[in-house]
């Protein structure tokens, strides 16, 4: 079979599991798990095979016309090169890994059937935008990633927390996906194509684009809201009320990767435009410092992952910017790997605290104990994630920090040497913070002192297993520093040695920092209780995060902080703490902004509606009514009255008549 079948088969096999589970469902129950799982299983084992016979070498192109659309065509294309080859095997092998989780975690949900289709639908749209070779296409696989969202974040939908964020994220990323389609029209346009390879060849052979920053900075409001950076980024912790496994899914390996990935396949096209570039490395700044000290503020576990999220997104945004796409894609794949391994492990700790609270687990003692498997595989997904050596995180960051030291001191042509500045002290900055909140997380997590944690049972050992797959990567990715280049534009991505030092000592600081507030603060978790465990003891993993998510606000306070003295992240930030657990309050801005005014026109229109235009529909019915009446009062039945009037009328007719011939 040849490379390009097998690369179609790649997004069609989980499109078909995915059809197949939605109509067969109900009526044959038996068949609903072997549909989400082999087809995306296998989808995930030529994905490998594809990456394997692509081998960094040539691209592999294929395109039929989908149908004359005039002087830009559209493509059914494929294009493969190394980039979308090992990202293909990412999502191949996490969206697997979600699945088979899934069987333990929602194992008797109602919904099951309808859950696992639309990961299947999820997974399938963004292997289609990986492989596509034509931007209209992509597009397709973009907006079906979106709806499916809407669905998966919404799963828990009898909880007003689900409903809400499920809506929120589809409303902010269609806000930036107008935007992005007007920016793909305009490139088109532009180019004089919807291929990929077309618009690169137009932009690198020196025909250049007409419109080179308005091109990009459309593009880069779409990318925003996708990839959730900074100012777009709000929807992504509240997405945090659907299932664990969906969050793993969402900011591992699809839609999240999306944005970045599109920039990676792109890059020219930004790199056309200086000023482009510096708009990115500025938002890639403010989007790594803010989640980062908002992740070190939240309660929620999940919550402290998601702002982890947009961090992590920060840096490869970042290394964008300067212009180093390799960085980007070699980070944007061992954070899949780890982060996919966080969120999953975390559903483990969920399910055995019976509390998504990281005050309550703080007040728990021997929760390890309770759970070996989460515990070992999370203390190594979170050192990799604060980029300590030997582990995936620290060469894929400090890949992207040398990066921003290259444009930083002159040595990236084309790259503005402020968009290096940026980004390189704004990453170091972020690689403190990131080792503050992972080590507050461990402690709190793992390490808490009190009552006896609750004895949940054991999980189901697929849960277990599946963290263990993803240790693999997450351990070990590393080593592939030395192979990666010849899939990456052959640019070195061995980490220097001064950002090596300064990120990875930066890193330690935040640790023992941490540690040392944490021992600070940990004698007040005896003293002051903090809620109690939320959930039913024995339920399924799904039952326990729903009651967790449902009665948070109500048991610890604010869905994003407890009021917790003990908690070594509010003396770190001191002031900063309460604004930096609400988001600093971007969600009250946008609804002053644009939320208010929104509804107050709504409210408008409305009043409009009713009291004027609804008044002259009422008064066209109410003058047909009053001349009707006027016109029955006149119908008496009595022929002497119709005679009179009608001499009467006559008389005047006649007068009228003659009045006109007088004057005439």
């Amino acid at each position: 079979m040849t490379t390009t079948t097998l690369a179609v088969l790649v997004p069609l096999l989980p499109f078909l599991g995915a059809a197949a589970g939605l109509m067969t469902g109900r009526r044959a129950p038996g068949f609903v798990r072997p549909l989400a799982i082999l087809p995306t299983l296998t989808a995930a084992v030529l994905a490998v095979v594809v990456a394997v016979r692509q081998g960094g070498g040539d691209t592999i192109e294929a395109a039929t016309q989908l149908t004359p659309t005039g002087s830009v065509p559209i493509d059914l294309a494929l294009s493969i090169d190394g980039f979308a080859a090992l990202v293909a095997v990412l999502v191949g092998v996490v969206a697997t890994c979600v699945q088979l989780y899934s069987t333990g975690y929602l194992r008797n949900d109602p919904r099951y059937a309808s859950y696992a289709a639309f990961v299947s639908l999820f997974t399938s749209a963004m292997l289609l935008v990986v492989y596509s070779g034509d931007l209209m296409v992509l597009l397709v696989g973009w907006e079906i990633m979106g709806i499916c969202s809407y669905f998966l974040v919404g799963h828990y939908w009898e909880t007003e927390a689900a409903r809400s964020a499920s809506i929120k994220a589809f409303l902010v990323t269609k806000l930036g996906d107008v935007p992005f389609l007007f920016g793909l029209f305009a490139l088109a346009a532009d180019a004089g194509t919807f291929r990929i390879n077309g618009i690169l060849t137009a932009v690198v052979s020196g025909d250049g684009l007409d419109h080179p920053t308005l091109i990009a900075l459309l593009l880069l409001a779409g990318v925003a809201g996708k990839s959730a950076q900074f100012p777009l980024h709000t929807w992504l912790p509240d997405a945090m009320a659907g299932p664990t496994p969906v969050s793993a899914l969402i900011h591992a390996a699809t839609m999240v990767a999306a944005g970045v990935y599109f920039i990676a396949r792109l890059l020219p096209v930004f790199a056309a435009s200086a000023a482009a570039l510096v708009v990115m490395a500025v938002m890639a700044a403010v989007t790594m410092v803010g989640s980062a000290l908002a992740a070190l503020a939240q309660d929620d576990i999940k919550r402290v992952l998601a702002y982890s999220t947009i961090g992590q997104l920060g840096y490869m945004t970042g290394a964008l910017a300067v212009g180093d796409r390799g960085a980007a894609v070699f980070h944007l794949l061992s954070h899949g790997a780890f982060k996919a391994l966080l969120f999953l492990g975390a559903g483990v700790v969920i399910a055995a605290a019976g509390t998504n609270s990281l005050a309550a687990m703080s007040r728990m003692d021997g929760l390890a104990r309770r759970i070996p498997d989460a515990y070992w595989t999370m203390t190594v997904a979170l050192l990799a994630l604060a980029a300590i050596p030997p582990f995936a995180g620290f060469f894929s960051k400090e890949a992207v920090l040398g990066a921003a030291e290259h444009a930083a001191t002159g040595h990236a042509d084309g790259i503005p040497g402020p968009a290096g500045w940026i980004v390189l002290v704004s990453g170091l900055l972020t690689a403190l913070l990131t080792a503050g909140y992972a080590a507050r997380l461990w402690l709190l997590a793992f390490h808490g002192k009190g009552a006896p944690a609750p004895d949940l049972g054991r999980q189901p050992v697929v849960m277990n297993a599946m963290l263990w797959v993803l240790f693999l990567p997450t351990a070990a990715f590393g080593i592939t520093v030395g192979f990666l280049p010849g899939w990456f534009d052959d640019r070195s991505l061995d980490p220097t040695l001064t950002t090596s030092v300064l990120g990875t000592g930066l890193g330690l600081v935040g640790a023992l920092v941490t540690y040392a507030a944490w021992r600070h603060t940990t004698s007040l978790a005896r003293r002051i209780p903090v809620g109690a465990v939320a959930a039913h003891p024995h339920t399924e993993p799904a039952l326990t995060e729903i009651e967790a998510i449902d009665t948070h606000e109500a048991v610890y306070g604010d869905i994003a902080s407890a009021d917790d003295p003990a908690d070594p992240g509010r003396l770190l930030l001191g002031p900063l703490h309460r604004p930096a657990a609400h988001g600093f309050h971007l969600d009250a801005v946008y609804a002053a902004l644009f939320v208010r005014p929104v509804n107050g026109a709504a409210r408008l229109v409305r009043f409009l509606d009713r009291e004027v235009v609804d008044t002259y529909v009422r008064g066209a019915g109410g003058s047909a009514r009053l001349l009707g009446a006027v016109v029955r009062r006149a119908q008496t039945g009595n022929v002497q009255t119709y005679l009179s009037a009608l001499l009467a009328g006559s008389v005047v007719l006649a007068i009228a008549a003659v009045l006109v011939a007088a004057g005439a």
